[in-house]
């Protein structure tokens, strides 16, 4: 007898329909600088046991026209706290909302997450992003 999927296509999705705030940004002055912004305390949700995940958040991009405003951004990355996703999902969505708001020449977002039944994640996701082949 086949066994069930532990996994479904429902986790996969959990979270990404989410209705996120806003990241105001402010107009840059200069080209050509990079900018690291640090959360060592994020916390999110297993979409599947429900329990707390926790890690550390790193964003770093070179900014165009607009640089993210922290106090917004700081909103933005509390509105996981309580969100069942997954971490991959996490670093991927983070990723695509500062692109859209801060459209910057390049950025990478990094997800370190701690052990949950003796494993640790890392999750890396750039943009821009590889062609799909």
């Amino acid at each position: 007898m086949p066994k069930s999927p532990r996994y479904t296509p429902e986790h996969a999705a959990a979270g990404l329909d989410a209705k996120f705030p806003e990241i105001e940004t402010w107009p840059n002055q200069f080209p050509g600088y990079e900018i690291v912004v640090d959360d060592p305390e994020f916390t999110s949700v297993c979409p599947k046991t429900g329990l707390p995940d926790f890690g550390a958040l790193k964003i770093h991009y070179m900014p165009d026209k607009h640089c993210l405003e922290l106090k917004s951004l700081k909103e933005y990355l509390q509105s996981y706290r309580n969100l069942g996703i997954f971490q991959e999902n996490i670093v991927n969505q983070v990723l695509e909302d500062v692109v859209k708001w801060a459209k910057p020449v390049w950025a990478e977002v990094r997800g370190e997450f701690r052990p949950r039944g003796g494993i640790s994640t890392t999750i890396v996701a750039r943009w821009p992003r590889p062609k799909r082949h």
